[in-house]
């Protein structure tokens, strides 16, 4: 046992390690102090987290698998994050949770840990958290929700949440119905079955390395999910023997997949401020550029919503990840493991594809060009990115007027006034909404559109922001722009009627005015007035200390991590 982490607790006759075992000994026999690795279950089941709460169901068969493995293990809850329903939004505590998380890891008696995550934020705080601690850690996502139906047709959680108030607000649906479709889109447990930023984590996760190979997409309620979580379980004990720790699996090479995964699948653009926190965490060199770079060439094969038609469980009987990555294998790293040992592309022999209308042949793309597109230019000179499988292709290309929000309280005062001047050739832009000025980036950047020009049919138009916008969103939707306007970003410096030049092809995205008359200009009392000035508390840590969307959101002092290492005794 001398070997083993746990051991610095439980080993030795003296008082401190009585006290360490006495605690413990509710039920768990002698021998689980004698030798055993103790496997913590970082479990974000909560009733609040309502696409999490099926993960202490998950957490018995992570259970029985480690002791079936000859472990210990030990439900550790950690803080959760609903995504639909905390305020003032998600991403406020992200840092706040992998650093909770990160610190209970680090001041446990554990050797190893599997990590439960399902909805946006919590398999990124939980990989954040497991980088900085560098224990063995393996991932299991908590998986899609099963479709749900309307009237008989499918309806995707979020997407057609977005769509459907939109027509309701252009008097094309009626508000009894758009109620009515409410009780039938969450059908089942699980998180969102669109290709949002749930699924696209739990793909990441596995492109990472970081997961049992094959357990991305698989569908909460399916039984399947719980037999590779009993696997799980097992191969967390044996990580432990082996001493596979996230630095052997989160290298440059496991990111370089990562983006490429991210292109193929047509994933969520919140996976970018993501990865770039992890990868921060991992002491890995990865920027902004590096997605465009890497991503900007990779065909996107599945065809799911936003960006397509079908969704999660669609994906998973038709293949699943493995059968799209196999498409993409030429332009994966074979050198990157997984949690196995052993690389990524060895997992994908014999994956097949199902049914070609979900995920397309590399021959046979939705799209052919379908990464992240990094915007760079006078309005973002540090970066904003736009998802183009998710856009207008008539719009990646634009001129337009502004008009400018300073707020999104004057976002909602104003949208659907009849005096607003606005029409479907206008660039919406909204500032105040990045990391500082909200705080914590919410998902306001899919502005609604004007109920003016939706009664005339219009359905989308270019958006440009600091926010970040659901992965279950589409449009034509500029995001994470940086600097942003509360930190003197030039999005503060736009008036409503500067001529505005987006450029997808030429990446570029400006005010189209010279720099000395930018250079006159302040920023708008209105907007400065809006931005998050708190007092105390983890606000006001947050404001202090996070970073801009480009370097992730992290706050400065989470970067990189402190290790497993604990010096002092407790008594």
């Amino acid at each position: 046992m001398t070997d083993l982490r746990s051991a610095q607790w439980y080993a030795g006759d003296d008082r401190n390690a009585y006290i360490h075992r006495a605690w413990m000994r509710r039920g768990l026999p002698d021998s689980a102090f004698s030798g055993r690795p103790h496997i913590a279950i970082a479990n974000t089941a909560s009733d609040l987290t309502p696409c999490n709460t099926h993960l202490d169901d998950v957490a018995q068969s992570v259970k029985a698998g480690v002791w079936e493995a000859g472990g210990v293990p030990l439900n550790l809850p950690v803080i959760s994050i609903g995504e639909t329903q905390v305020r003032p939004t998600a991403m406020l505590w992200r840092n706040l949770a992998a650093m909770a998380i990160e610190e209970m890891l680090r001041a446990n008696p554990i050797d190893g840990v599997v990590l439960l995550g399902g909805c946006d934020k919590t398999i990124p705080a939980l990989l954040m958290a497991a980088a900085s601690v560098d224990l063995p850690a393996v991932v299991v996502p908590g998986g899609p929700m099963l479709t749900g139906h309307f009237r008989g047709t499918p309806l995707g959680c979020g997407t057609d949440v977005w769509r459907l108030s939109e027509e309701v607000r252009a008097g094309t649906l009626s508000r009894e119905a758009f109620l009515r479709s409410e009780s039938a889109m969450i059908r089942s447990r699980g998180h969102c079955n669109t290709m949002g930023t749930a699924s696209t984590m739990a793909s990441m996760a596995e492109a990472l390395g970081m997961t049992l190979p094959g357990i991305a997409g698989t569908p909460a309620p399916d039984s399947r999910l719980l037999a590779l979580s009993h696997e799980t379980g097992k191969l967390a004990v044996e990580m432990v023997a082996a001493g596979r720790r996230p630095s052997h699996i989160l290298g440059a090479a496991s990111f370089r997949n990562a983006i490429v995964t991210l292109a193929a699948i047509g994933g969520s653009t919140n996976a970018v401020v993501h990865l770039l926190a992890i990868a921060g965490r991992a002491g890995v060199d990865l920027a902004l550029d590096d997605f465009d770079r890497i991503g900007s060439g990779v065909p996107l094969l599945v065809d799911l919503q936003p960006a397509g038609r079908h969704l999660m469980d669609d994906l998973y009987r038709a293949g699943g990840l493995h059968a799209v990555l196999n498409e993409v294998r030429d332009l994966l790293d074979p050198a990157a493991l997984t949690v196995t040992g052993r690389p990524l592309v060895e997992h994908l022999a014999g994956a097949e594809i199902w049914d070609e209308e979900v995920i397309r042949r590399r021959a046979a793309p939705l799209l052919g060009d379908a990464g992240i597109a990094v915007l760079k230019g006078n309005l973002a000179p540090d970066g904003a990115v736009i998802k183009p499988a998710a856009a207008s292709p008539e719009l990646l290309r634009h001129r337009g007027r502004a008009v400018v929000f300073d707020s999104v309280e004057d976002l909602h005062a104003r949208l659907d006034s009849p005096d607003l001047d606005v029409d479907e050739t206008s660039v919406l832009i909204l500032r105040g909404c990045g990391p500082k000025g909200y705080p914590g980036m919410p998902e306001v950047g899919n502005l609604p559109l004007p109920a003016k020009l939706l009664g005339k049919g219009v359905r989308d138009m270019v958006r440009i922001s600091d926010a970040r916008m659901s992965g279950t969103a589409y449009g034509t939707v500029v995001l994470h722009a940086a600097p942003e306007a509360a930190v003197g970003g030039p999005l503060a410096l736009v008036r409503t009627g500067d001529p505005v030049v987006l450029d997808v092809p030429a990446r570029r995205l400006d005010v189209d005015l010279p720099a000395e008359v930018l250079a006159t200009r302040g920023p708008a009392e209105a907007s400065t007035a809006a931005y998050a000035a708190p007092a105390r508390g983890w606000e006001r840590l947050y404001v202090d200390h996070v970073m801009q969307a480009d370097k992730g959101a992290d706050l400065d002092f989470l970067v990189g991590g402190s290790g497993p290492d604990v010096g002092r005794e407790s008594h």
